[in-house]
């Protein structure tokens, strides 16, 4: 299999995981060629760190999208946001260049959701959504298939993770509260980057207004336990990932990179 190019937007501390990851062997079927982020700082660390590992592969840091494309990436791994992902889709899919992608809350549109769909079939290129802090796609997409069934989202985070939104107050720091309950398309208007895995399960299954999600803040309570539901007249499956650091969504994005080439795909 010859080697697919990969760009990175958004380079972070999940974008540096993923390129350590790439500099250790993990992704041998592909070659980073292109980074960009906010701080063009952020995209030439990263590019120097590929380039330092590997003297002969050139890895262009970017000042804008549009420098980005124009190297025609294979891949480009988005780890920004759902507004960087939002501007990215589109004209990245035209452009030839499929996408995986953390920044799933996005696709709460369901408008935009459809309009990605068709450009990518048009344009014979794909949108990998990554599990990031969850699992269980492949069971609750088989039970969706099966008929009628209702699925449920609750997470618990502690109150730090929380200070961004307009729901925090102080009170948190010593109260647990269920700050949020509602479905998955306006629990991501209300955290726009804590709850992508929210509708990632909801599009998985029953879609982002009919996933149940709920939302409870925890005094001291370090990193995020994420609890899914999916129930019909046959299945009834529970999937809890509880996870200290955010590392475990730059782990499934190196795991969905090599699904994409395995000959053999978990």
């Amino acid at each position: 299999m010859s080697t697919k190019t990969l760009a990175i937007v958004g380079c972070g501390k999940l974008a540096t995981l993923v390129t350590d990851a790439l500099i250790a062997g993990l992704l041998p079927d592909y070659k980073l060629i292109g980074t960009f982020s906010r701080s063009i700082d952020k995209a030439k660390a990263i590019a120097e760190k590929v380039q330092h590992a590997n003297p002969g592969n050139l890895c262009t840091p970017c000042e804008n999208l549009e420098d980005l494309l124009s190297l025609k990436p294979d891949y480009i791994l988005e780890m920004a946001s759902p507004d960087s992902m939002r501007s990215l889709a589109l004209p990245a899919l035209k452009n030839g260049s499929s996408i995986v992608t953390l920044s799933i809350g996005v696709f709460a549109d369901t408008d935009f959701y459809e309009e990605v769909k068709k450009v990518a079939l048009e344009n014979q290129t794909r949108v990998h959504l990554v599990s990031g802090a969850i699992g269980g796609f492949d069971v609750l997409r088989t039970v969706s298939l099966m008929g009628n069934c209702s699925a449920s989202f609750s997470t618990e985070k502690g109150p730090q993770s929380l200070r961004k939104s307009s729901i925090y107050d102080e009170s948190l720091q010593t109260e647990q509260r269920k700050v949020f309950e509602g479905n998955a398309k306006e629990a991501i208007a209300l955290f726009p980057t804590s709850v992508n895995v929210a509708v990632a399960a909801s599009l998985a299954s029953v879609g982002p207004t009919e996933m149940k999600v709920s939302v409870t803040s925890t005094p001291n309570f370090v990193g995020d336990d994420h609890r899914i539901e999916i129930k019909s007249d046959q299945v009834h499956a529970v999937i809890d990932v509880y996870s200290k650091t955010a590392q475990i969504a730059g782990w499934s994005v190196v795991n969905t990179l090599r699904n994409i080439t395995s000959p053999i795909v978990f």
